[in-house]
């Protein structure tokens, strides 16, 4: 169990819940505390573990430990809360080592500074991880299975404290990543938190659109805007934490996008759109360079679509003619087909099992455009 034996989990949101569940499947005791009373009781209900009373704490009653301490206890509360959390368990003597799981992490280790926690025991951390859906309820125990999880060891950091968080993130299936907190910052304001906005951007052109442009709308349009149906409330607190380095790409993709505009605006003629041939030339190259599974190098994949009804079942039955053709399918998106009862399934597969695929397919009955 690699020296983790119990640990105390703050905050029974979506991603303080799913490290619960995934601690719970290697036997490890899991204590769980939430300012929201039902959320703990939901979680606790899930299997995610049980209920941190008042008394818990240095004083005895946290387990297995003599000490009446947990090994390590997890902060999943909003980025600007965290210090706050930490100053009070580090006072009542909650745990060895600590840890937090916000999303940006520059600001959490300003503040623990600021209110004299000691930096020794506690290692700021971040899994790249997460679901449009918030809560418990959405809480999911594979949900860190192959992310990347961030830690932000600072020169106070005893090694002792790395080491136990490597051992947790290990038993949730994370990928550890060492990063300093103010480049942590920097990456997700690039890779996670400018993409929500912007995407947001978008999403909010659909609010007011006319019916006829919702009935329109296709699989990109869902593709662009899917993140955007995020918590506002928990993005605002995330992007106030990390207010500048998300301002500063928010500028540059403002300033792609004014300048594609003011070509359009100038010409329709597309051999003087040079700019707006440059923004999507680049837009392909930044595509290809977000890695592939297990974060090796991006894949070309081909894709096999299928004609396929809104049925139960049908997808299981898809995946199993795959499986018997012994063919991987490495990702799947779904489109609905308005008003009727069936739709298109993209199949991504390697491009040397698309025969293969595409002949088992059509033996079983299943149609191929």
């Amino acid at each position: 169990m690699s020296g983790l034996e119990s640990v105390l989990v703050v905050g029974t949101g979506l991603i303080g819940t799913s490290v619960a569940l995934a601690l719970r499947e290697h036997g490890v005791t899991v204590y769980l505390s939430d300012r929201d009373a039902a959320a703990v009781r939901l979680a606790r209900e899930l299997g995610a573990g049980i209920e941190w009373s008042a008394g818990d704490g240095a004083d005895g009653g946290a387990g297995d430990r003599a000490d009446g301490r947990v090994d390590v206890a997890v902060i999943a509360v909003p980025p600007h809360l965290v210090a706050e959390q930490l100053a009070g368990l580090q006072k009542a003597g909650a745990a060895r080592f600590y840890t937090d799981v916000a999303s940006v992490k520059a600001l959490p280790l300003r503040q623990a500074a600021d209110l004299g926690c000691d930096l020794t025991s506690y290692v700021a951390g971040h899994p790249l991880a997460g679901r449009e859906r918030s809560g418990p309820a959405a809480a999911r125990a594979d949900l860190f299975l192959g992310r990347p999880w961030a830690l932000c060891p600072t020169e106070q950091t005893s090694p002792d404290a790395v080491e136990v968080m490597r051992a947790l993130i290990k038993l949730c299936g994370g990928e550890v990543v060492e990063v300093e907190a103010a480049e942590h910052d920097r990456a997700v304001a690039v890779v996670s938190h400018a993409p929500h906005v912007a995407a947001s951007a978008v999403a909010a052109r659909l609010a007011e659109a006319p019916a006829t442009a919702l009935g329109l709308a296709g699989q990109g349009v869902r593709d662009v805007t899917r993140i955007a149906a995020g918590d506002p409330g928990l993005w605002t607190g995330i992007l106030s934490g990390n207010a500048l380095p998300v301002a500063d790409v928010l500028e540059a993709v403002a300033a792609d996008l004014a300048a594609a505009a003011a070509a359009l605006r100038a010409s329709a003629d597309p051999e003087t759109l040079g700019d707006v041939t440059d923004l999507l030339r680049r837009g392909v190259a930044g595509t290809g360079r977000i890695p592939g599974k297990h974060g090796g190098p991006a894949r070309a994949y081909a894709t096999v679509q299928v004609i396929i009804g809104d049925r139960p079942g049908e997808l299981a039955r898809l995946f199993q003619v795959a499986q018997a053709a012994g063919v991987n399918i490495e990702d799947v998106r779904l489109e609905h087909a308005p008003g009727l009862p069936l739709g298109a399934a993209d199949l991504s597969v390697q491009p040397e099992a698309v025969p293969a695929l595409s002949e088992a397919l059509r033996a079983h009955g299943w149609q191929l455009p």
